[in-house]
């Protein structure tokens, strides 16, 4: 079984705001971490590119302050109002260690239920300086208290932001 992370949170707005909300405007609401960043140099800004028309291509990036850009990873699942799924890379991740993310998208009656799930992280040794030498449990109680405060913040900004 995959070492994943699982958070779920309502936020009071329709699916497909959410989803804009979490994909067109993550510059907005997300809050760098010290212990989770993508690049030694971070933060930078964080984009998603959608997939074409065709469903090929989209990825997830980090543009540094010195124009460089990071691709985190490759958009696999691009479904408005519904589904995401994108890799998630550090640069310290060698090819063979990647994670996922996958966030769904679900409406409950006016609402909708954001649920995250970050798997993957079995193909990150303890070692590594992504996991900070945590133990494994407290590595992903420490991941999933960050998703939860990312997604309040996407939370906040579907709720009161424009669009």
């Amino acid at each position: 079984m995959s070492s994943r992370v699982i958070v779920a949170l309502r936020v009071k707005a329709a699916p497909l705001r959410t989803f804009d909300v979490f994909t067109r405007e993550i510059g907005l609401w997300w809050r760098p971490n010290e212990l989770f960043q993508f690049t030694p140099r971070s933060p930078g800004r964080l984009a998603f590119e959608p997939p074409a028309a065709d469903g090929l291509g989209g990825r997830f990036t980090e543009t540094l302050a010195n124009g460089k850009v990071f691709e985190i990873g490759k958009v696999t699942a691009w479904e408005p109002g519904v589904r995401l799924a994108f890799g998630w890379r550090q640069a310290t991740f060698t090819a063979d260690q990647a994670t996922e993310v996958e966030v769904r998208f679900e409406a409950v009656g006016e609402e909708t239920r954001v649920t995250v799930e970050h798997r993957g992280w079995d193909s990150v040794p303890a070692a590594h300086v992504a996991k900070h030498g945590f133990p494994e449990l407290l590595f992903q109680r420490r991941h999933a208290e960050w998703w939860r405060g990312l997604l309040e913040g996407m939370a906040q900004q579907a709720q009161t932001g424009g669009g």
